[in-house]
């Protein structure tokens, strides 16, 4: 088994976040729900990286920010119509998802 963190991010349609996380190449693993009509606990992952996205209430709050590494930040940024600024860490540009969720995602720079 391998470690690792899975932030968990609060959203309001999960069907409607993991359409708009597969713009950023996020494909759905699976669904939860405890019962017909109760909130759902969806996973999706782009490679090794997943999120949790949850309806629940308490689950995360809104307004969350994770960093998201990929090798090309110019197709992302091109992908949601922004331009990507360099930092001396990396290429980046910060996208908000529908419920308000930030994502900071970069390309590494040279040597970071």
């Amino acid at each position: 088994m391998i470690e690792e963190v899975i932030p968990i991010l609060h959203v309001k349609d999960a069907g409607a976040a993991a359409a708009w996380y597969a713009r950023l190449g996020f494909g759905t693993q699976w669904e939860h729900r405890f019962g017909p009509g109760m909130p759902a606990f969806v996973e999706v992952s782009r490679g090794d990286v997943r999120l949790f996205l949850s309806e629940h209430q308490g689950d995360a709050r809104p307004g969350t920010l994770v960093y998201l590494r990929v090798r090309d930040v110019d197709a992302v940024a091109a992908e949601f119509g922004v331009t990507a600024q360099d930092q001396p860490w990396a290429r980046e540009v910060e996208l908000r998802d529908p419920d308000g969720n930030r994502l900071r995602v970069g390309t590494p720079a040279e040597g970071g």
